[in-house]
Formats: C-alpha cells, sequence, structure tokens
C-alpha cells in the first residue's frame, strides 16, 4: 500500500509579474497524490493555502484519485462500473483525505462537476463537499482522439459561463483532459486552483488552453 505521507507536486510555473493591465499571475502546485496542506510558487517562493479555494471564482481542476492500470478495460460500459479501471483503497483513502484538508481550510461546501466515469464520481462523493453533477465535458478521451477537440471546446465554453465572483468550483476529471486543457501534468489525486478568469478562454485552434495566460480574443 502506498505511504499515505503528504507530498508536494509542482504543476506549472509562471513569471511572478505580467502585461500592464492583466492580472499578476502565479503559479500553483498540484496537491498532494493524497491532499497537500498548501501550495507553493516555485518560481515566488510564496507558500498558498488551501484556502485559495474559498476565495470568489476559484476552481479547482483535480484529477481522480489513485485507480490502478491505464485507461479502461475492453467493452467498458459507463453505466457499470464493474466494467471500469476503479479506485483501490488507497484511492479512497486519498479522496477522503482531500475532502477532510479541505474542510479544514474552510472550503466546507463545494459546487462539484465530475466525469462520468465511475473513478471520477467516487472521488469526488468522497471529498464529502456537496452534491456530485455529472459534465459530460469532463469526459475522458483517452484512445479516443477524435473527441479530443469536441470535449475541450465543450469544457471551455462550461467554465465561461461560471461566475467571476462565484462559489468554489471543484472538477474531477482525468489527466489526459488536464493535460490537454492546461498543459500541465497531475499525479493521481491532484490538480490546481485557478482564478475562473484564467479558464475558459480560447485557445488558438488546435492548442491546449493556458490556464495562466488569459486570451485577447
Amino acid at each position: 500500500m502506498a505511504s499515505l505521507h503528504p507530498l508536494i507536486v509542482p504543476m506549472k510555473v509562471a513569471p511572478a509579474t505580467q502585461e500592464p493591465g492583466m492580472m499578476r499571475r502565479r503559479s500553483f502546485l498540484g496537491l498532494t497524490c493524497i491532499a497537500a496542506l498548501s501550495m507553493r510558487s516555485v518560481f515566488a517562493g510564496e507558500r498558498i493555502s488551501l484556502a485559495e479555494l474559498a476565495k470568489p471564482g476559484r476552481v479547482l481542476m483535480l484529477r481522480h484519485a489513485r485507480a490502478p492500470g491505464i485507461g479502461d478495460p475492453p467493452g467498458f460500459r459507463l453505466s457499470d462500473c464493474a466494467t471500469q479501471r476503479n479506485l483501490d483503497e488507497t484511492g479512497r483513502a486519498q479522496a477522503k483525505t482531500l475532502g477532510q484538508q479541505l474542510a479544514e481550510a474552510g472550503i466546507v461546501k463545494a459546487t462539484i462537476y465530475s466525469s462520468q466515469w465511475c473513478r471520477c464520481l467516487e472521488t469526488a462523493r468522497l471529498l464529502q463537499l456537496g452534491a456530485v453533477t455529472t459534465l459530460p465535458a469532463l469526459n475522458s478521451f483517452f484512445n479516443r482522439p477524435e473527441d479530443r477537440q469536441t470535449r475541450l471546446a465543450a469544457l471551455r465554453t462550461f467554465l465561461a459561463g461560471l461566475p467571476i465572483a462565484g462559489p468554489p468550483v471543484i472538477l474531477v476529471t482525468h489527466q489526459v483532459t488536464i493535460n490537454s486543457f492546461t498543459n500541465a501534468a497531475a499525479p493521481a489525486g491532484g490538480g490546481s486552483i485557478y482564478p475562473v478568469e484564467w479558464l475558459g478562454f480560447p485557445a488558438v485552434a488546435g492548442e491546449p488552453a493556458d490556464p495562466l495566460i488569459r486570451s485577447s480574443r
């Protein structure tokens, strides 16, 4: 069984300053494979509490917790969890611990959206921070590259509709989605917190969105 000791995993580094008229860029570290007690900007050397998510208009894009293996078995069905790759006991512990850490940081309730895959839904529910709504835009397109652009476009549209100063939002999704959308990796049970205005803006056709650069388009 993997160690439950928290580790901080860097995800994205951005300059400490940016062009006039735009918000100061900050990089956030990924949550731990279990649950990080804080996040730190590698560039600026500043520590950022998980309480960052409690600020208005923040989004946590979270990869599902540990589910050993890659992809899903042949012939899997979204309607039947027994046919899918699912969380193991370590993964369930990761999700529960992350939810506890977020609650201790002041996030006792969040608006939670999840991929329709069972491992994402279970992760989202085990956070125990609110009701979980499925969002097909968060579904995996692993081994289905033809679905990539449609999924990402739908996710951008959804995020663009979120209120700039709304309550905390948690998106539970897959590595392939996070990698493509944010151009950053995430460990199992890990992710990054972003102001909503850094998400949802269209990128140049064929390129992933960069959550740290607001498009002028």
